[in-house]
């Protein structure tokens, strides 16, 4: 559908009226391009040619959509380090520490345990290349999953971002992430804690990162990179902790003994290898972070590609050799019975009941904030992506559809320029007595004509009374 949509618009289907502005394009210059590139697809939808300021080619997109920033007022501070360290910090998270044994049940064996390991890269590697395809045709949009929902189901008008708005804001959470950081905070010291003070350590890490990217968005950038590093280095003591016990160089016994028969015990039931790789692939979510945060990117798409690319098969190779040397180090019945402490386990086998243990507890606490931080960050995009719209819909058809036909009026899009360079949609309430000289002053995307150096039939004093009325009578 995209695809079609972005290729078959040619300059035949402009809009009565419109001229050519090809040169900004070829100079890739930023800029809106205004009413003289709108263009007609057939049926009520229209397309405007656009380009944001981050380097990336000017791009197509349905005219009921958020518009495109021309000047990013999160700036382009998010460089290739930044995109591997936001989707290693999302990937890395507790998935690596927590599931193993879970997983392992499921599967009933360690061979097929670690085959669906590799298995979940294969489908992440899939989606990533996806979601890079999509970035292609939107580059100047941040938000991902909502700008292509928008863009790819235009009608009914606003009803996917606001659909898509409801289900983040209610049914997303990182509550997972959260009970796990505090499980391990409390096995560094060693306390076995209740239901209630579990949760009250996960709700106060939340809060944490809550305010702290709330005070200074940039700060969280850089500690997100930070604790990526620290997420990398610790999986790699893993990695390297867990080659050195199959070598025999430590205390563990027959460090070998889960690898023999690899497959013995494999289920035969289909439920649970079938759960078992829903929860691989979800340990793997965070491929995508990066494209939350498209517009802050200069050269988005060669950027993520590459990157983006690099961190997901630098966190395949990373959490195979956490695996192995989870095997290697604790034996299978012993895996099965952990639940979501494995890692706590893996290293008490290995370095005994030290001191050290508990850093290593701490550590993988600090693993599951700096995944709560990424979260954070990018689906604040995905929020603010919906509310540039600034359609509140609970009762979407009633309020766009039914009340203004009961009313008598109808409802329109206008484009709003901020101050600090946001550009965002804001719904008016026009009277069917003023719609026709509204929509005479106004192009498909919301802006007055006037504005573009064209010239209303109204003259001044129409376009002031539409003007009144639509400021006393904004939604």
């Amino acid at each position: 559908m995209l695809s079609s949509r972005r290729s078959g618009l040619n300059d035949s289907e402009k809009v009565d009226g419109a001229s050519s502005s090809g040169e900004d394009a070829a100079a890739g210059q930023p800029g809106s391009y205004g009413a003289s590139n709108i263009m007609s697809a057939g049926g009520d939808l229209k397309f405007e040619v656009a380009q944001g300021g981050n380097s990336s080619l000017p791009s197509y997109q349905e005219v009921s959509g958020a518009p495109v920033e021309t000047s990013s007022p999160l700036g382009y501070s998010v460089g290739p380090l930044m995109v591997i360290f936001l989707n290693v910090s999302k990937m890395i998270g507790t998935g690596v520490y927590s599931t193993p044994a879970i997983i392992l049940a499921d599967c009933g064996s360690i061979g097929l345990s670690l085959l669906y390991w590799a298995i979940g890269f294969v489908i992440a590697a899939a989606s990533l290349s996806v979601y890079l395809e999509l970035a292609s045709y939107f580059p100047n949009r941040s938000g991902s999953k909502v700008v292509y929902l928008e863009q790819a189901f235009p009608r009914p008008r606003y009803f996917f971002p606001i659909t898509f708005a409801v289900q983040t804001v209610i049914l997303s959470f990182s509550s997972g992430n959260s009970i796990v950081m505090a499980e391990y905070l409390f096995a560094t010291n060693g306390h076995t804690p209740t239901d209630w003070e579990l949760k009250g350590v996960a709700v106060a890490g939340y809060t944490v990162v809550g305010l702290l990217l709330i005070f200074h968005t940039k700060f969280g950038y850089y500690l997100s990179n930070g604790l990526g590093i620290l997420k990398v280095l610790t999986l790699v003591f893993v990695a390297i902790t867990g080659l050195i016990v199959l070598g025999g160089h430590t205390s563990v016994p027959d460090p070998s003994s889960n690898f023999r028969n690899a497959f013995e015990g494999t289920t035969n039931a289909a439920y649970g290898p079938t759960n078992a790789l829903v929860k691989i692939v979800f340990a793997y979510t965070g491929y995508e972070n990066a494209f939350n945060v498209v517009n802050e990117v200069k050269n988005p798409v060669k950027t993520i590609k590459r990157n983006g690319s690099a961190a997901l098969l630098i966190v395949a190779i990373l959490y195979t050799l956490a695996n192995v040397a989870y095997f290697a180090a604790v034996p299978k019945a012993d895996i099965l019975e952990s639940g979501q402490t494995v890692a706590a386990l893996f290293f008490q086998n290995v370095f005994g009941h030290q001191p050290s243990v508990k850093g290593f507890n701490f550590l993988v606490a600090l693993s599951a904030f700096g995944n709560l931080i990424a979260v954070y960050i990018t689906q604040a995009r995905l929020i603010r992506e919906c509310g540039r719209l600034l359609a509140c819909g609970v009762y979407y058809y009633a309020w766009l559809y039914l009340i203004p036909k009961l009313r008598g009026y109808r409802v329109r899009q206008e484009l709003l320029r901020l101050d600090n360079g946001v550009v965002l949609h804001k719904l008016v309430k026009v009277s069917l007595s003023d719609l026709e000289m509204w929509d005479a002053a106004h192009d498909e995307v919301g802006r007055l004509i006037s504005q573009q150096g064209g010239k209303s039939s109204l003259g001044e004093e129409g376009e002031r009374g539409v003007l009144e009325d639509k400021e006393r009578d904004a939604v």
